[in-house]
């Protein structure tokens, strides 16, 4: 499925660029991928789009996020490090950040691999119309072995 949700990030500017569920389906069937990938792919990008309006009401500047026991399950100690990592640096605000962890829970794996919440993430800013600053596409995109250290 992350395959899929990073082909549609490269190839379409905005999720309104994207062609309809069926035409975008043969598309990436045509480009290789398997049609129960595409089918999660689309359900999940479905449901951020649901999703996106419910978490537009304006939280506190200075909230603290309390990870429920299930959440913390799912996402595990690396992703929610990353996350906070994320929000401290203050590029995800806390409708973003909710947007993340609601999506992330969705996904089945548990608890969700560090490179997948990264595309996560892509994917909420992609959803919203937003390009994340150079610095944190790096982090999203670039392994950290890969890193130079200037």
């Amino acid at each position: 499925m992350f395959e899929v949700l990073v082909y549609l990030y490269e190839n379409y500017w905005r999720p309104d660029a994207c062609p309809d569920h069926d035409q975008l389906t043969r598309k990436l069937s045509a480009v290789g991928f398997e049609s129960d990938e595409i089918a999660e792919a689309l359900t999940w990008l479905d449901g951020l789009a649901e999703n996106a309006q419910a978490y537009a009401a304006d939280q506190a500047p200075d909230s603290l996020r309390v990870y429920a026991p299930a959440e913390v399950e799912r996402l595990g100690e690396d992703s929610i490090g990353f996350v906070s990592f994320l929000e401290s640096a203050g590029v995800l605000p806390p409708a973003m950040r909710e947007m993340v962890i609601d999506r992330a829970t969705a996904v089945g794996e548990c608890p969700l691999a560090l490179e997948d919440l990264k595309v996560i993430v892509l994917m909420v800013f992609w959803s919203l119309g937003e390009e994340p600053d150079a610095l944190i596409l790096d982090e999203l995109f670039v392994a950290p072995e890969e890193r130079l250290i200037h």
